[in-house]
């Protein structure tokens, strides 16, 4: 897993701006941190939605969550994910920063600084 402070050097950003996280299950410990994007692999999605799950509950608290395809980046690997991943799904508060579908993690990320 890429440490926050490696995410952090390459944005230029203070390190609650971006918080990658490797599974749905870290989304309780960022609801409880600022953060400005939660990201997420979609494991292509899954039963019931379960790859995409953590988007709606972070919607509800304010937190842009965006989650890259599982066929863009190796589920698991943060560094993939950063270099390699691509957008699969977004919510509202991602959105409303301009993240889209299609978009690779690492231009968008960048372009939010």
């Amino acid at each position: 897993m890429i440490e926050r402070q490696e995410v952090t050097d390459a944005l230029g950003a203070p390190a609650q701006q971006a918080a990658p996280a490797g599974q749905a299950g870290c989304s309780v410990w960022l609801m409880d941190t600022i953060t400005k994007v939660a990201m997420f692999n979609d494991a292509g999605v899954g039963k019931e939605g379960a790859g995409i799950a953590a988007l709606a509950m972070l919607q509800t608290r304010g937190c842009a969550a965006v989650t890259v395809a599982h066929t863009s980046a190796r589920i698991g690997d943060a560094r993939d994910t950063w270099e390699h991943g691509v957008l699969s799904h977004v919510n509202a508060a991602a959105q409303a920063l301009g993240l889209a579908p299609g978009q690779a993690l690492r231009d968008a990320m960048q372009r939010l600084r």
